[in-house]
């Protein structure tokens, strides 16, 4: 058992998260409710990825997810948290690597969902594809800002962790916009990057770190799968919403190993 606590980005309150070794799918407790780690109980992508079941919710899940998938948790995790919204700490997964770390090592891994024809969906202006082939990620972003612009990844999973420390990020234009929205209520240059008209307001961890977070993103939202998928996959200015109908895509179109 071992628990993680800092402040929540949009709502501003405190969360404090618990991470139990269970038999079982992984899942989420809050206010004493189950909330599954899977994509029938995605009821939000604004954003971030937001779960909820029996009038109980938990947002900002795909961080951690991330490392969960990461390190090679596909089930055996019962995720408590004290609040609606987990921590945002960093901004990266990174700060989720030590309390994975102590649930010791991770069940073996269930069959993968193997691609065995190509498929393509869209949402947002964003475009995932994935087609056979041994298991890697692509991810392509665009930016008009001259600090960011056009960068992309690849990776397999023996790369993925190289993800692992890249921080969300945003833009100074948009920090009131989202207050006025009743968002990032919590949010401070300590939480994520913030990019200012002439560049980050602080040094970059990678000169590729926002397309590395965005990556990362997709990685903990397909983790809401429940099992590794054997294919190539290509995410072009993706958000969480396209993440997840690549996913449903995925779960409806493929065969099991």
């Amino acid at each position: 058992m071992t628990n993680v606590k800092g402040l929540a980005i949009h709502s501003g309150l405190t969360c404090s998260v618990t991470l139990h070794r269970v038999a079982g799918p992984t899942r989420f407790l809050r206010a004493g409710v189950s909330v599954p780690a899977d994509l029938d109980h995605v009821i939000g992508a604004q954003r971030a990825t937001s779960l909820g079941a029996d009038g109980a919710s938990v947002h900002l899940v795909e961080h951690l997810l991330a490392a969960l998938r990461i390190a090679g948790f596909y089930s055996g995790v019962l995720i408590e948290a004290s609040a609606d919204e987990l921590p945002i700490l960093d901004g990266s997964a990174a700060p989720w690597v030590e309390a994975v770390a102590q649930l010791g090592a991770p069940p073996p891994p269930p069959p993968a969902i193997v691609v065995t024809s190509s498929l393509e969906v869209s949402a947002r202006g964003g475009v995932a594809s994935a087609v056979p082939g041994p298991e890697e990620l692509s991810y392509g972003i665009a930016f008009d800002h001259p600090a960011i612009g056009a960068q992309t990844w690849r990776g397999t999973p023996g790369t993925y962790a190289e993800l692992l420390d890249a921080r969300t990020f945003g833009f100074e234009s948009d920090w009131e916009a989202l207050k006025a929205q009743g968002m990032a209520l919590g949010a401070s240059e300590e939480h994520a990057i913030v990019f200012l008209m002439d560049g980050p307001s602080r040094p970059l961890r990678h000169p590729l770190e926002p397309v590395r977070h965005k990556a990362l993103d997709a990685l903990g939202d397909l983790a809401l799968l429940g099992r590794p998928v054997f294919g190539r996959v290509s995410i072009d200015r993706g958000s969480h919403a396209l993440h997840h109908e690549l996913a449903r895509a995925l779960e409806r179109s493929a065969v099991t190993e």
